[in-house]
């Protein structure tokens, strides 16, 4: 499509030859222009071409520009109609507007500029409605799309962050946590949460939230370990602009945000006590007050918390309110550490995975036999968190299509526990013999973890260790860790 065809298309009817060559010339630089001599040449050109606006005489031999007019509205409502007349009659213009539906009444002799000027604002306008028209469409046939998409959502929402996306095996410890929550979720009462930093605590809220009957309003979070108490309360309560300095505009806590959902308050435990006698009333009584606002305001929320803390002693200590504790606490669940669901380990390494491969771009086919024996084995102080990061490590670093044990860092290759496929080796790490045995034990572990790290390669083992290669060979075939 040229340049020119792109243009808006404007006919001009005129029954003086003279008149429409002007107009023709003002106009050609920036319309695509389409002239008639009467209203039935101008209606065979509306048949076969896209006319966007008309610019038509009053004054013709067989019709009036107006009775021509309201005729092209019938026919063509989307086109933009301008009446040019030498007359100043009331009723004429009076009959255009009423009848004819015109959009612009010009009086002759016209100006050039003022005439462009009058023609390029139609066009505008004529794009607008067309814009308008078609959105007002694609609303109208989106509707059903759109709320099919969002019932998508809630749908995938539901499978992949409620209980099915706990990633664990039959045997894990953490079924039994699984099955509490399948049975309490529905009903709207108070969880407490402890466990251990990364193991999971706010993913088992989210499966609390996607299981109960407002899952499909908000699921809220705030940490209340990481900020201060004025802070804190601004965040979960919300204010009114001019509240304190700062304050330029409202904005809405998160207690308004989840209000119908659910609310999670991560690291419950390290609030002051101050702020817990704030956060006691608005439990309560059930409404909030935002900083600065005249009054309160109800909310519908579920409270879910979680705490790294041991919030019973805490509570004997004076250091957590009692009364708060019992708010909070009408179900208390507890998360296992990484440490206690070995079992889990390879089944959740391949899933942080496939999740690390599309965070970083790059693909691998899987971890060997050996990583994932040293990942099983390791204890995880860190958690899941941890494990995730060191997968992240292992990703960034890997040049063959699988992810190996000697990519792993080196605390976990020193771990105490190594292969529980070496039978041989568990064997010697356990005994509770005398010096000789465990001083044996000990050698089999630097070997293991020394051969993972230089790749099976005995040449760069035995540098390493300042042992010749064959005597290298002859402690591994010693210990049974050759390889075939």
């Amino acid at each position: 499509m040229t340049a020119r065809s792109r243009l808006p298309t404007v006919l001009v009817v005129d029954d003086e030859l003279r008149s429409q060559e002007a107009l023709r010339r003002t106009l050609e630089e920036d319309f695509e222009v389409f002239t008639a001599a009467s209203a039935e040449q101008a209606q065979r050109i509306m048949e076969t071409e896209w006319v966007q606006i008309i610019v038509c005489d009053q004054r013709m031999p067989e019709t009036t520009g107006v009775e021509f007019l309201k005729s092209v509205r019938s026919r063509w409502p989307d086109t933009l109609r301008i009446i040019l007349s030498g007359y100043t009659d009331a009723a004429d213009i009076i009959a255009g507007v009423n009848e004819a539906g015109i959009y612009q009444y010009l009086m002759k002799p016209w100006q050039p500029e003022q005439l462009l000027l009058t023609l390029q604002t139609a066009a505008r306008v004529y794009r607008l409605q067309q814009e308008n028209q078609r959105l007002s469409v694609e609303l109208r046939t989106a509707e059903p799309v759109l709320a099919r998409r969002v019932e998508i959502k809630h749908e995938r929402a539901k499978r992949e962050l409620a209980l099915d996306g706990l990633v664990r095996t039959p045997d894990s410890p953490l079924n039994a946590v699984c099955h509490l929550v399948e049975k309490l979720a529905p009903f709207d009462l108070s969880v407490l949460i402890s466990g251990e930093s990364g193991t999971g605590k706010e993913m088992l809220a989210r499966a609390i939230h996607y299981c109960s009957r407002r899952a499909d309003k908000a699921f809220v979070v705030e940490n209340c370990g990481a900020l201060p108490d004025q802070l804190l309360e601004a965040e979960l309560f919300g204010y009114k602009r001019g509240a304190f300095t700062g304050a330029y505009e409202d904005r809405i806590g998160r207690f308004q945000q989840a209000d119908g959902g659910t609310l999670f308050l991560d690291e419950i435990g390290d609030t002051s006590p101050a702020f817990q006698v704030k956060l006691l009333r608005v439990l309560q009584e059930g409404e909030f007050r935002p900083l600065g606002a005249a009054r309160p305001h109800s909310v519908d929320i579920r409270v879910v918390a979680a705490t790294h803390h041991d919030l019973e002693a805490d509570v004997r200590a004076g250091a957590f309110r009692e009364d708060l504790y019992y708010r909070l606490a009408t179900v208390t669940l507890h998360v296992p550490a990484l440490r206690e669901r070995a079992m889990d380990i390879p089944l959740l390494a391949g899933r942080l995975l496939e999740a690390s491969q599309k965070l970083l771009g790059k693909a691998v086919d899987g971890f060997t036999t050996e990583a994932l024996a040293c990942l099983a084995a390791y204890r995880w102080p860190g958690n899941v968190r941890e494990l995730q990061n060191e997968i992240l490590r292992m990703l960034a670093l890997c040049e063959s299509p699988c992810l190996g044990a000697d990519l792993l860092a080196p605390r976990i290759l020193r771990s105490p526990a190594v292969d529980q496929q070496d039978d041989r080796l568990l064997d010697l790490i356990a005994v509770d013999g005398g010096l000789k045995e465990r001083m044996e034990a000990l050698e089999a572990r630097v070997l293991k973890e020394t051969m993972i790290r230089s790749r099976w390669n005995k040449s760069r083992a035995a540098s390493e260790l300042g042992l010749s290669r064959v005597g290298l060979r002859n402690k591994l075939l010693r210990y049974g860790l050759e390889r075939a």
